[in-house]
């Protein structure tokens, strides 16, 4: 890839509708080497569509998106999907064991993650011993962090978080942060952290960019504190 300092650029980001009603428009950020940016905003301002844009599951309609200051369109899907991970609001696992699961990413890539290196990743969430549980009985935090784990055994170096606590209960919540906070830091992740909660933006995140009918509002610093 290119020699930009950012691992992230969006310039000039838009996407209309076929009918020429606004999505996004002309969005403009940067995010540095393991900096997490928090994205704000009411419902309907644009943030889960700004989250598909830099996963090119849709397309701009103007402006581009830099990976390490390349063209993202520039990248195989394969290669863009092992440099960009996504964890959704509500986990979506495939039916089967938490392993099969975990092995979904690197095995679409061709290779092939090991047992060992399955029970290391579930340890590091708290599940130890999980591995050959199967996803239907697992509760919804569990599912939650089998639903990170997946995304980052693809070693991805930018995460895309789009509500990722908002659908669970408050111990739940609380235990999936903490969760993927440790990872974030370990791995030195960058990270795009939709959340509609203003205080767990200003507490987790170093800038916060506020969204509102597609326009950015507002990009500012956070404290990037925990409580």
């Amino acid at each position: 890839m290119g020699a930009s300092p950012y691992v992230l650029e969006c310039i000039h980001l838009s996407r209309r509708t076929p009918g020429g009603m606004v999505l996004l428009e002309d969005v403009n950020f940067s995010l540095a080497a393991g900096e997490i940016l928090a994205i704000t905003g009411p419902s309907g301002a644009g943030k889960s569509s700004l989250l598909r844009l830099l996963n090119r599951l849709d397309e701009p309609t103007a402006g581009k998106v830099l990976l390490h200051g390349q063209d993202y369109r520039e990248l195989p899907p394969q290669r863009l999907r092992r440099h960009v991970g996504v964890v959704m609001q509500r986990a979506f696992l495939f039916p089967g064991t938490v392993a099969s699961n975990v092995a979904f990413g690197p095995a679409q890539a061709g290779f092939q993650i090991s047992s060992r290196a399955i029970e290391d990743l579930l340890a590091q969430v708290g599940l130890p011993g999980y591995a050959s549980r199967n996803v239907a009985n697992l509760s919804g935090g569990e599912a939650q962090r089998v639903a990170i784990l997946r995304s980052l055994a693809n070693d991805p170096e930018l995460l895309l978080l789009d509500e990722p606590t908002s659908a669970l209960d408050e111990v739940s919540k609380s235990a999936v942060e903490n969760v993927l906070v440790s990872l974030i830091r370990r791995r030195k992740l960058s990270c795009v952290w939709v959340t509609h909660d203003d205080r767990q933006a200003r507490r987790l995140a170093a800038r916060m960019l506020v969204l509102q009918q597609g326009r950015v509002q507002a990009l500012h610093p956070c404290m990037g504190e925990r409580d």
